[in-house]
């Protein structure tokens, strides 16, 4: 088992994975360097080998693949996890790593857009995106992480056992985040520079539909996650819906006696009878939900590193 393991998913980042393995080497030189190479075009495998890394081979394209492969086979103390592309300095490396070490953090997050993030990337609607993002899920979800979507995180053996990897793609970030605030796992932020892509490196991220991913995994989590609110709000608005269609109904009847549109009425009794139904499995599904977080900790009592085992 590792003390520490470096874990980097790459595609495509031959320009920058030998010098990103090297900083982390010297950072970290008691850390084991992992490069999972997704299907790379490029010399990328090559470089991060002779750099001194061990190079593995997700064949599944998609980030959320390659980390689920990685979570998989690996058994660390502590996970350190970056991106191939230079962007996060090493040198914070150690500080992230003793949160987890000795601090018990479950999850570090390496955070940009509290640094140089906003100066630094070139591409506005990401930073929009970033901001947009982290205040949804801290409202949502009642967090106080920094920054959603940064690829620099550290993670105990007990968040990255009990963590079922569900996203296939870039929305991964936004996964773990949620699972770390639903779970009450114990995270921390830790300041980060960030340094934008040198020339003539691309990023795999596509501004819009990664972004609508994003958008929709953040939707998709607080249904599953609090059901009581998602479907609360649904009936409240089919509710008010059908009382807004229906009260000019009641005002004729109670003027005239007689009952002027009588379809609009039924339309209205079905849409409140949706509304009332919604609630009530809204009801049921919070009960399911404790449930479950229930068997979640009894489950992670038996999550325990092989080295406290000894």
């Amino acid at each position: 088992m590792d003390r520490i393991a470096v874990l980097i998913p790459c595609y495509n980042e031959e320009k920058s994975i030998g010098k990103v393995v090297g900083d982390f080497k010297k950072a970290l030189p008691e850390a084991v360097i992992y490069v999972y190479d997704n299907n790379s075009s490029d010399r990328t495998a090559e470089c991060a080998q002779a750099a001194g890394a061990v190079v593995r081979r997700e064949y599944l394209q998609g980030k959320g693949n390659v980390m689920r492969r990685m979570f998989y086979e690996i058994d660390a103390e502590c996970y350190l996890i970056t991106d191939g592309d230079d962007t996060y300095p090493a040198e914070y490396a150690r500080e992230m790593a003793d949160r987890v070490l000795c601090h018990n953090a479950d999850m570090v997050i390496g955070d940009r857009l509290s640094s140089t993030y906003f100066a630094e990337n070139k591409r506005p609607f990401h930073n929009i995106g970033n901001a947009m993002v982290r205040f949804l899920i801290n409202s949502l979800f009642h967090g106080e992480i920094k920054d959603i979507l940064t690829g620099y995180r550290a993670f105990s053996y007990r968040f990255i056992k009990t963590y079922p990897v569900l996203s296939r793609g870039f929305e991964i970030e936004t996964e773990m985040s949620i699972h770390a605030i639903d779970k009450n796992m114990q995270v921390e932020n830790v300041v980060v520079e960030y340094r934008d892509r040198k020339a003539g490196s691309e990023s795999k991220l596509n501004t819009y539909s990664d972004g609508f991913k994003v958008l929709g995994t953040i939707l998709r989590l607080y249904k599953n996650y609090h059901p009581f609110g998602f479907f609360g709000f649904i009936s409240l608005a089919l509710l008010l819906l059908a009382l807004g269609f229906s009260l000019p109904v009641f005002i004729d009847y109670v003027r005239t006696g007689l009952v002027h549109r009588l379809p609009t009425l039924i339309v209205c009794g079905f849409v409140a009878l949706s509304g009332i139904i919604t609630f009530i499995s809204g009801i049921i599904l919070s009960s399911l939900r404790q449930q479950e977080k229930q068997a979640f900790e009894r489950d992670l009592i038996r999550t325990v590193c092989p080295k406290d085992r000894a």
